[in-house]
């Protein structure tokens, strides 16, 4: 179904070409929402912006509009206000139809996409030996509202974990291990992950201080690409110890992922240098194979090079990123390539993509995009991390929020004297807490810095997870006490909206459509959010002025499905968020 803005627009459309002529079916109509209740629902401003070119007043031409202009079945008798503006106000039996339109589908009246895509969504990514910590949330959390949101359009989605699974780190490590632990290279998980961690941190400082080590480090990087069984061994065994932890985080959070690591790519990097040989882009600086492409220069205004092979015959990410591209193009036919990572890496994608596009490698059809995040702060304001420096361990930072939740519940129940399971208590608690962490972080315009508080996030007021599901909760309360059957209230039933708290509430779930295809255009789960934050509020407005269940027939069943459409509509886009929803809190 489409949203009231797009049928309001075909019609003004179809005015301007019969009050001006085909060369007017383009102007630009400036229809948006009425900034003010009082001038109506919706505003066409285009008049002010064609008087100079018909040479005419702006009222005459908002008159001649209204004249051609066919929406007596969904508004009012137009208004022209000041020096052209046309105001509009939506009937109520319009609005009564198209509630009950979008009541009536599963869907809720959006429509999946009339041409889908392949999107391949490079996001979380890890690495392997380290653990994943608060900077990895935003990515993984951001990453898989994007994948929902254009799944639930009707997209073909590959979500891509392109783990940091290959390289220098890993020579280091199988050197500095084969000293100091030798069985963690024979034996599967003989060390905790923590444990890796530490020795991953102690081969780094040995590796930068000590000049024999780091030629050993070198030499089994060679045996690892050359495919010495024992290196390769270890390699295989370090790598599946981190994706069981990464498992564990990703099964917390419902996160679905399709590995790909840099290892995937490996085999494809020499293609790619003598590709771009043949291109002739490369250049050699020091020894090293560079790439030099207009617009990107240093802090001294030099032109800045991309490296892709460097002076020892090695590659690096950018190369890994250009065969990741091709890759992409040429095998997963994606139509549309999305990289969540933070804003830090900015410059080295639009150079990677300008690389790329140099190279002819990004057919016009292909859509390449960034997706930028700000850091996590702490209180300070400054990148959130623990009381010794370190980042901090996201499976730490979901356990808190678990257990403060916990907290907040029992003290609530101890509080009304009520009694509720173990399972009860340990559901909700994980749910809530949970749910908590993600909405913070999507509530947020994913390109600025947030600053991370469990006092504000648990809130059961404002702008949180727990204020949405209590607004859901409310409707599942009100399916209790009448012993409410929704999926069976009566088919003939009709929406009835009288009060100004019904036309408010039925107005807003009538834009749901447009935000989900916003969210699907500039990749802004935020959106979502503060559309959900806003429903909440005018249903809990309407909850408190219009009565439901003492309400009289036929208002009661209408209301009911007003009740009802809230709740689908807060479970959608929740999911979309991926946050459950509870029956009980």
């Amino acid at each position: 179904m489409n949203s009231i803005a797009q049928q309001l627009k075909t019609r003004f459309e179809k005015a301007f070409t019969s009050a001006f002529g085909e060369s007017y079916a383009d102007t630009d109509l400036m229809l948006a929402p009425a900034g003010n209740p009082k001038f109506g629902d919706f505003q066409c401003n285009a008049a002010m912006s064609l008087g100079k070119k018909l040479g005419k007043p702006p009222r005459a031409i908002a008159s001649t509009i209204i004249e051609n202009l066919d929406i007596a079945d969904i508004c009012e008798t137009p208004e022209i206000a000041g020096p052209g503006f046309i105001n509009l106000k939506l009937k109520p039996a319009y609005l009564e139809a198209q509630i009950s339109e979008i009541a009536a589908d599963t869907r809720l009246g959006i429509e999946p996409v009339k041409t889908p895509q392949r999107v391949a969504i490079d996001f979380s990514s890890p690495n392997i030996a380290k653990e994943m910590h608060v900077g990895h949330l935003r990515s993984t959390i951001i990453g898989d509202a994007i994948a929902r949101t254009l799944e639930f359009q009707g997209h073909d989605v590959i979500r891509i974990n392109h783990i940091g699974d290959w390289g220098t780190q890993f020579g280091m490590l199988i050197a500095y291990l084969r000293e100091v632990h030798p069985q963690a290279l024979t034996t599967a998980d003989a060390l905790d992950l923590g444990d890796l961690v530490a020795f991953y941190r102690q081969a780094k400082q040995r590796f930068d201080a000590d000049a024999t080590f780091k030629e050993t480090a070198r030499q089994e990087v060679v045996k690892l690409q050359a495919g010495a069984e024992d290196t390769r061994r270890a390699w295989k065994l370090l790598c599946d110890q981190s994706r069981r932890e990464f498992q564990v985080i990703y099964d917390l959070l419902d996160i679905k992922l399709t590995e790909r690591g840099e290892s995937f790519y490996n085999p494809l990097l020499s293609a790619v240098i003598a590709d771009l040989n043949k291109l002739g882009l490369l250049v050699e600086s020091d020894g090293a194979k560079c790439i030099f492409v207009d617009g990107f220069t240093n802090k001294e205004g030099e032109p800045l090079p991309l490296i892709v092979q460097k002076s020892d015959g090695g590659y690096n990410y950018a190369t890994t990123d250009l065969a990741a591209i091709r890759y992409r193009i040429q095998n997963d036919k994606a139509k549309r390539i999305v990289y969540v990572t933070d804003s830090g890496q900015a410059n080295h994608f639009a150079q990677v993509f300008a690389v790329a596009r140099k190279a002819g490698w990004i057919p016009e059809d292909v859509e390449i995009v960034h997706v930028p995040f700000g850091l996590v702060c702490g209180e300070d304001g400054k990148r959130l991390k623990t009381r010794s420096g370190d980042a901090v361990r996201l499976q730490d930072l979901l356990d808190e929020a678990i257990v403060r939740t916990r907290q907040d519940l029992e003290n609530r129940l101890k509080a009304e004297e009520r009694h509720e399971t173990e399972e009860f208590i340990a559901s909700v608690s994980r749910t809530v807490g949970l749910s908590a962490v993600k909405y913070a972080d999507l509530s947020q315009n994913r390109a600025s810095n947030y600053v991370f508080s469990y006092d504000k996030m648990l809130a059961l007021q404002g702008n949180t997870a727990p204020y949405m599901l209590y607004a859901y909760v409310r409707v599942q309360g009100i399916r209790r006490k009448g012993e409410i059957d929704f999926d069976n209230l009566d088919a003939s039933a009709k929406v009835i909206l009288q009060s100004d708290a019904e036309l408010v509430l039925a107005k807003h779930l009538l834009q749901f459509n447009e935000v989900i295809n916003a969210v699907g255009g500039d990749l802004l789960p935020n959106r979502i959010c503060q559309y959900l934050f806003e429903l909440s509020q005018k249903f809990n407005q309407f909850f408190e002025q219009c009565p439901v269940l003492k309400a009289e027939e036929p208002l009661r069943t209408s209301r009911l499905m007003l009740c009802d459409l809230t709740a689908r509509t807060l479970k959608l886009g929740l999911d979309l968020l991926g946050i459950q929803v509870l029956e009980r809190m």
